[in-house]
């Protein structure tokens, strides 16, 4: 009776209606989570809905959630799509005298509006960031940071890109200056890269690679190629190149610690009589690794004009899988982008790869003295199962030696029989 008299009073004063709508509050989705968001209303404001039926999406950082309407009544929304809110917070007020709309179920209307009747779910179609997947909040964010949306993957249901998506993707790209058009581009690998992407994590966690270095002074290099340059380029139509001194001292290495040129293959060791060495040469698909068959057969104009050939094809995209099949060792040349020094990785299953680096001249001791030198260091990258500690130094060594020594070591002391002047 007192109820009702308060009911009476406060009718007559006109504000009944506070006690036809019902409040619809947040309830807590679990243990340690005190806020959610509002991922999608999935009715419209003044719609008539039923009890239980799923009103709302609610993304918590754990799980996204259907709310259900407590009771039957006409619905009034007080939160947006986005909004982030408290759990026990009032979202919506449902009025539990509100009808149907005249001539239209209950039922018929919320099927028609892709709403849930009953509990049971209608197919919901997933849509692209224009038609609207992204939260009110998240759409903020990505007009305000100037993000790409399309380059966005929502962590909601069906997809949907969150207000946490956005503010994940606005710090990895930083703060923008005002005005600055920064944009992204989601692209596919190359089935190329997708595979070199895969040989290359499959060589950090199968073998044991460590990596060795050591640095050669280059002069002795530079004046034989100062002198014979040219000679050697109209006899023979290619430049005489520093890959050739190295493919000469790699073959030369190989042959005094034949384990680096060998290879794992289940519980056996498979080493080779000959030198078939891949050299690393960049492509518009990215970097190819062409072998130059029997380097150790060759001579120094065989070689450039090899690797001219395989570098030509890889620049037009042309080089083919049998030109990369094999290879029992790779040299890599990051010196011709300016790499100082590096750690290569191991062309697989191959047990070795050696990095050569950019030329600086720099002060080195000679003889007691300080001199001037054009120094160039050099990485050693192997299989430590393959390939003990002394065995990668001295093949190390062996190329230091080869390459400040070219004349006597290579050429055997003979300059124009050697480049078949």
């Amino acid at each position: 009776q007192a109820e009702d008299g308060i009911r009476d009073s406060v009718a007559s004063r006109g504000l009944g209606d506070v006690y036809k709508r019902q409040e619809m509050k947040v309830p807590s989705p679990g243990e340690s989570i005190t806020e959610v968001e509002i991922a999608q209303w999935l009715v419209a404001e003044g719609d008539y809905i039923q009890k239980d039926q799923a009103i709302a999406e609610v993304d918590s950082d754990k799980a996204t959630l259907e709310l259900p309407a407590e009771t039957s009544g006409t619905i009034s929304l007080k939160a947006e799509e986005g909004d982030a809110v408290a759990v026990g917070s009032v979202v919506c007020l449902i009025d539990t005298e509100g009808k149907p709309q005249e001539g239209e179920s209950s039922s018929s209307a919320q099927v028609e509006k892709n709403h849930i009747v009953n509990t049971q779910p209608t197919p919901i179609v997933k849509s692209s960031y224009a038609s609207g997947t992204a939260s009110i909040a998240a759409k903020k964010i990505i007009t305000e940071k100037g993000i790409d949306a399309d380059s966005l993957i929502g962590s909601g249901r069906d997809g949907r890109i969150t207000k946490d998506d956005a503010v994940k993707a606005a710090a990895a790209m930083g703060s923008a200056p005002k005005g600055a058009n920064r944009g992204q581009e989601r692209q596919k690998l190359s089935m190329l890269r997708r595979k070199v992407a895969e040989r290359l994590v499959a060589v950090k966690n199968e073998t044991a690679m460590l990596t060795t270095f050591n640095e050669a002074n280059m002069a002795p290099i530079f004046a034989l190629r100062k002198e014979y340059k040219e000679l050697f380029t109209e006899k023979h139509g290619v430049g005489l190149g520093f890959m050739s001194f190295f493919t000469k001292a790699v073959v030369r290495a190989l042959k005094i610690f034949p384990d680096v040129n060998s290879m794992i293959d289940g519980d056996y060791k498979i080493s080779y009589n000959y030198c078939d060495i891949s050299v690393a040469v960049s492509g518009p698909k990215g970097l190819m690794v062409p072998v130059v068959r029997s380097a150790e057969k060759l001579s120094f104009m065989e070689i450039e004009q090899e690797i001219k050939r395989l570098a030509i094809r890889a620049r037009d995209g042309q080089i083919t899988v049998d030109d990369m099949t094999g290879g029992t060792f790779t040299i890599s040349n990051g010196g011709v982008f300016g790499s100082m020094l590096s750690t290569p990785i191991i062309n697989p299953p191959q047990s070795g790869i050696l990095g050569m680096h950019n030329i600086i001249e720099r002060p080195v001791a000679v003889n007691g003295k300080v001199e001037i030198k054009p120094m160039m260091y050099l990485a050693l990258s192997y299989d430590h199962r393959v390939i003990d500690g002394k065995e990668s130094v001295g093949f190390l060594v062996a190329i230091k030696e080869a390459l400040e020594n070219p004349v006597e070591i290579l050429m055997g002391s003979e300059i124009k029989k050697a480049l078949e002047l």
